[in-house]
C-alpha cells in the first residue's frame, strides 16, 4: 500500500511539474526569453526525470516485475524515455545543443496525461504476467522497443519543425519573387537590382534573422539525425532480441504478424532516413521528409496495431500491454 501511494504521488509530482514547464514554454512565447525562466524549466525536467524514475523503480519493486506488462506502464516508461533523452544532453554540457525540451516536455505531458486519464484506469494495477511474458527478454526486448520508439519520436518531431522552418522561407521567397514580376522598374532600378545581385556574395556576413534560421536548421537537422541514429539502433536490438524470445516462446523467429510487420517497416523506413541522411548529394529536406512519414508510422506501430487485438501479439492491445 505504501509503495503503490508513493507511485502515485510521484507521478502526480511530475505531471504538475511538466505542467509548469509547458507553462513556462508558452511565456516565452509571449515575451522575450528570459534567462531565469530558461533555467527553471531545465530544473523542471530534471525533476520530472527523477519523479518518473523513481515511480518506475517503486512499482518495480512493489509488482516484481519490470512495469512494462501493459499499456499503462509502457506509457509511463515511454514518458521516462523523452526525459532521459532530454536529461542526457544536458548533463553532458553539450554546446550549441538544440533545447530538446520544445519537443521533450510536450511529449512527456502527452504520454503522461493519457495514461493517468480515466481510460485507462483499469491498467492502473498490475496484473500476473502471462506466460509469454515470464522471460528473461522482457526487461531487454519491451525496454529497447519504447526507447526506441521515444527516440524516434523526437527525432522525426526535429524533423518536422526543420520542414516547416525551410517551407516557410520556400513561400516567403516565392511570393517575394512573384512581387517582382508584377511589379515594373525603370532601367535605373533593374541595374541598380543587378548591382546589388552582385555584391552580395563577395560580403562575408548574411543578415541576422537568415543567418539565425540557418543555424536553427543546421542545428534541427544534426540533432534529429543524432536522435535517430540512437533510436535506429536501439529499434534494432529490440526486433533483434524479440525474435530470440519469439522462438523461444513460439517456436519461430518472425511469424509476420501485425506487430513485427509493422516494427520492420518502422526498421525500413529509417534506414532509408539514414540513407539519404548520409548521402551528400540530397538535401536535409529529403531525408526531414522520410523522417515526418516515420512519425505516423511509429505511432501506428506502437499503438494503432494495439488497437486491432490481433495477432501474436495479441496480449499487447489495448486492455492489456504494450511493447
Amino acid at each position: 500500500m505504501i509503495f503503490s501511494t508513493l507511485e502515485h504521488i510521484l507521478i502526480h509530482i511530475s505531471f504538475s511539474v511538466i505542467s509548469i514547464v509547458i507553462t513556462i514554454h508558452l511565456i516565452s512565447l509571449l515575451i522575450d526569453e528570459i534567462v531565469g525562466l530558461y533555467y527553471s524549466s531545465e530544473k523542471g525536467m530534471i525533476a520530472t526525470f527523477f519523479c518518473i524514475t523513481g515511480s518506475l523503480f517503486t512499482r518495480w519493486i512493489y509488482w516484481g516485475h519490470l512495469p512494462l506488462s501493459n499499456l499503462y506502464e509502457s506509457l509511463i516508461f515511454l514518458s521516462w524515455s523523452f526525459s532521459i533523452i532530454h536529461t542526457v544532453p544536458y548533463f553532458k554540457k553539450y554546446k550549441n545543443y538544440f533545447h530538446l525540451n520544445v519537443i521533450t516536455a510536450p511529449s512527456v505531458i502527452f504520454t503522461q496525461g493519457f495514461a493517468t486519464s480515466g481510460l485507462l484506469t483499469e491498467m492502473h494495477q498490475s496484473e500476473i504476467l502471462v506466460p509469454a511474458l515470464q522471460s528473461h527478454w522482457l526487461m531487454m526486448h519491451v525496454s529497447m522497443m519504447v526507447l526506441s520508439y521515444a527516440a524516434l519520436l523526437c527525432g522525426s518531431l526535429l524533423s518536422l519543425a526543420l520542414l516547416v522552418i525551410t517551407f516557410r522561407k520556400f513561400i516567403r521567397i516565392l511570393s517575394q519573387s512573384n512581387n517582382l514580376v508584377n511589379e515594373t522598374f525603370s532601367w535605373g532600378k533593374i541595374q541598380y537590382v543587378r548591382e546589388k545581385k552582385n555584391l552580395l556574395p563577395k560580403t562575408s556576413f548574411l543578415p541576422s534573422s537568415n543567418y539565425y534560421r540557418f543555424q536553427l536548421v543546421q542545428q534541427l537537422d544534426l540533432w534529429s539525425y543524432r536522435i535517430i541514429s540512437l533510436g535506429f539502433i536501439f529499434l534494432t536490438i529490440g526486433i533483434l532480441s524479440g525474435a530470440v524470445w519469439a522462438n523461444e516462446a513460439w517456436g519461430s523467429y518472425w511469424n509476420w504478424d501485425p506487430k513485427e510487420t509493422w516494427a520492420f517497416i518502422t526498421w525500413t523506413i529509417f534506414s532509408i532516413y539514414l540513407h539519404t541522411r548520409t548521402n551528400t548529394n540530397l538535401e536535409s529536406v529529403n531525408s526531414a521528409i522520410v523522417a515526418s512519414m516515420g512519425f505516423l508510422i511509429i505511432w501506428v506501430c506502437y499503438f494503432g496495431v494495439n488497437l486491432l487485438g490481433i495477432g501474436l501479439h495479441s496480449y499487447g492491445s489495448f486492455p492489456l500491454t504494450s511493447n
